[in-house]
């Protein structure tokens, strides 16, 4: 039995009667492989083979406890996911790295115990080359951390907004100023990082061009701030996830968890209505949906007629954890419904007002 994955589209994670929540594989004795045999009995036989690191992300959040913790994230210091980074972790060390691959790639080769990186915005949707990255490479979500996101238009020292011709920036960052920049009847020119924009304006000294990023950005690289909150809707909030080799243990009474998944099925009618009744009859809050199609197989022929159509995955997240008997059934009939279903992590929920939070 596996309540982790089924025939995954990728070949990564297909699982017969095995359960890789730990560094190495943990084969089941055939007394786990009955439907009644519950996650916190298979989790509990798992722990105790695998030497696997079981400690709830909720108790990260001690500063001294995250000294010498090693926590990758995509960008240049200055970069909105170095803050998420320490919110996330306070007090450890953040690590840059150029990509999401490479950050994604660290915590797999154990150059860092973790990763931070973004999900979605509020305004520019979902960062879906991390979504593709959890799908394919095997790292588990832990925890998440919702962060506002306050941009400043940065020029060199002693620039003035008249004399700005070029604005470059991260393309996220570029969408969500969108109509402020389209106001200042400047060139767009996309870079691969916010911070890393006003480090390259001022490493290379270029004139006449200005970068949308962090106001601790402008700290870092000595930059004049021309204007701040330029961001077209100030209820900016990017999502961020932190990922691990190892699941967390959904084990903290009075917490609140929150579990992702991603699945497929062979298109029916009602197929969609029927996996979501798998959470809506068991009381389970469903808090996102999201469809895209299947990479390695993105075409397939309906039933009805010789219609060639888009083939689709489906990303959901629900509030509830996979120690909860409720959702261990209906993640068990939604087994049923589907041709491929994975648990991308069950971790604790971020539950705090992002736009109280005070960050630079």
């Amino acid at each position: 039995m596996s309540l982790l994955c089924k025939s995954s589209p990728t070949g990564c994670f297909t699982q017969v009667n095995r359960l890789s929540w730990s560094r190495k594989i943990v084969h089941l004795p055939a007394k786990f492989q009955a439907k009644h045999s519950s996650v916190r009995q298979i989790r509990a036989y798992v722990t105790n083979h695998s030497g696997a690191d079981t400690e709830d992300e909720a108790s990260s959040r001690a500063p001294a406890k995250n000294a010498g913790m090693r926590v990758a994230y995509q960008g240049v210091p200055g970069a909105y996911s170095e803050g998420a980074v320490q919110i996330a972790y306070p007090g450890c060390d953040a690590i840059a790295y150029a990509a999401f691959d490479d950050a994604y790639e660290a915590v797999k080769q154990w150059e860092t115990e973790r990763a931070v990186l973004p999900v979605e915005n509020s305004l520019g949707g979902s960062i879906h080359r991390v979504y593709d990255l959890m799908l394919a490479r095997g790292l588990f979500i832990v925890g998440e951390v919702q962060r506002p996101i306050s941009h400043c238009l940065l020029a060199p020292k002693g620039t003035r907004i008249e004399d700005i011709e070029v604005v470059m920036s991260h393309p996220q960052a570029l969408a969500q100023t969108e109509q402020y920049l389209r106001n200042l009847h400047v060139k767009i020119e996309a870079q691969a990082d916010t911070a890393g924009s006003a480090k390259l304006i001022q490493d290379q000294g270029l004139v006449g061009v200005a970068a949308v990023a962090s106001s601790r950005a402008a700290e870092l690289y000595d930059m004049d701030i021309l204007d701040a909150d330029i961001q077209d809707d100030k209820n900016n909030v990017t999502r961020f996830v932190a990922l691990s080799r190892n699941p967390c243990t959904p084990n903290i009474p009075g917490e609140i968890y929150k579990t992702s998944i991603v699945f497929s099925f062979v298109d029916g009618p009602g197929m969609l209505f029927k996996a979501l009744g798998c959470f809506a009859l068991r009381g389970i809050d469903t808090t996102k949906i999201e469809s895209r199609p299947m990479k390695n197989n993105p075409l397939v022929k309906k039933v009805w007629g010789d219609s060639v159509q888009f083939n689709y995955i489906f990303y959901l997240d629900f509030r509830g954890s996979t120690t909860q008997v409720e959702v261990q059934n209906a993640l068990r009939n939604l087994e049923e419904l589907t041709t491929f279903l994975q648990v991308l992590g069950c971790y604790p929920m971020d539950v705090s007002d992002p736009l109280a939070r005070k960050i630079k």
